[in-house]
Formats: C-alpha cells, structure tokens, sequence
C-alpha cells in the first residue's frame, strides 16, 4: 500500500508519503531506493533518489495522525452538510460516494456550468477554491505521441472544464458552509 502526503492534507512542512508492505524483499528494496539506491552508504545497487522523510516532518505528523480520525470526520460532517444545501440544486453535481465506500474528503469536488466564471465569482467573494486538473491526461503533452484526440475521452474532457473543489476543511464552520453554497446560488440564479 501506498499513502500519499501532501503539505495541506496532513499538516507537516512539505510532501511526504510512505510505503507499507509485507513483502520483506520489496521492503528492503524500497529502503534502498530512498536512501539514493545505496546500501551500504556510497554503493548504489539502483537509482533512487533522497526520498528520506526527515526528523522533524516525521515528529510534526507523528503528532498530527493522532488527530486524523476526527479530522475525516469533520470532512464527511461538512460534505453532508454541501450535499444538503445543493441537493435541490440542479446545476451543481457533487460527489457520489456508494454506500460501499467512504470517502476522506481531500478534495470535495462539484461540477458547475461555466466553471471558470464561477471559480471567479466565488474567489471575489473571498471564498477559496481551485481547478486542479483542467487538462485531462489525454491531452497532456507527455501523452502526445500516443495519438489521443480531445474527443476520444469526452468524459473526462467533460469534467476537466465543469470540476471545482469547494473548501471543506475539519475547521469550517456552519456558517462559512453556507456562505459558500449561498455564494454559488446566487452565481447560478
């Protein structure tokens, strides 16, 4: 398994992750490719790179994770509330999650005609919110080569340009919940 740490998910001082495995051999390898792919020091089996989380990121999040569980919880606390205020909001479609799963809430993420204006609109009222991947894969450069046209994935070309994340942080309060979907009302009216 593999856990992702972003600065703004956990808290600490820059990004981070960790790998967790019971394969002992994987474990070892993976060891290695953090530590610029040597052991012993200086003598480099692989290509690894300084993956080392240091001491005191470790220390912050050791601190932080003990308060994870409620910080989950005060994001699902706060999407339900968004989900309520937009439920009889035709434009807006927030996130489906099934009953089967449950989400963390990184992101909460609607989708909006005219998403752009709309992120505008919100942002002069002082509320942040962000577009974070406004150019499917297809599309990226890196994937040229492979021949994608923009039409070949309409889904995903679809809400790379309708995607918006509201904020959803465990400290929100009820009223800044919804000053946020009044905000987002009054731009759709």
């Amino acid at each position: 398994d593999v856990y992702k740490r972003q600065a703004k998910n956990l808290g600490g001082f820059g990004d981070g992750g960790m790998v967790v495995t019971q394969d002992e051999e994987l474990g070892e390898r993976l060891r290695q490719y953090r530590n610029h792919g040597s052991k012993p020091k200086y003598y480099h089996k692989w290509v690894g790179g300084n993956f080392r989380l240091d001491t005191l990121q470790a220390a912050v999040l050791i601190v932080k994770l003990r308060h994870l569980d409620d910080w989950h919880a005060a994001r699902r606390t706060n999407a339900v509330k968004y989900n309520e205020l937009f439920a009889d909001v035709g434009e807006v479609i927030t996130p489906i999650i099934r009953e089967y799963n449950e989400s963390t809430y990184n992101y909460y993420i609607i989708r909006v005609p005219r998403r752009d204006e709309c992120r505008q609109f919100l942002k002069d009222k002082n509320i942040g919110c962000e577009v974070y991947y406004p150019v499917s894969m297809h599309n990226q450069e890196c994937f040229r080569k492979l021949g994608y046209r923009p039409d070949d994935f309409p889904v995903s070309q679809k809400a790379a340009g309708e995607t918006l994340a509201l904020p959803i942080y465990p400290e929100l309060t009820d009223e800044q919940i919804q000053y946020v979907a009044a905000t987002l009302k009054k731009f759709l009216a």
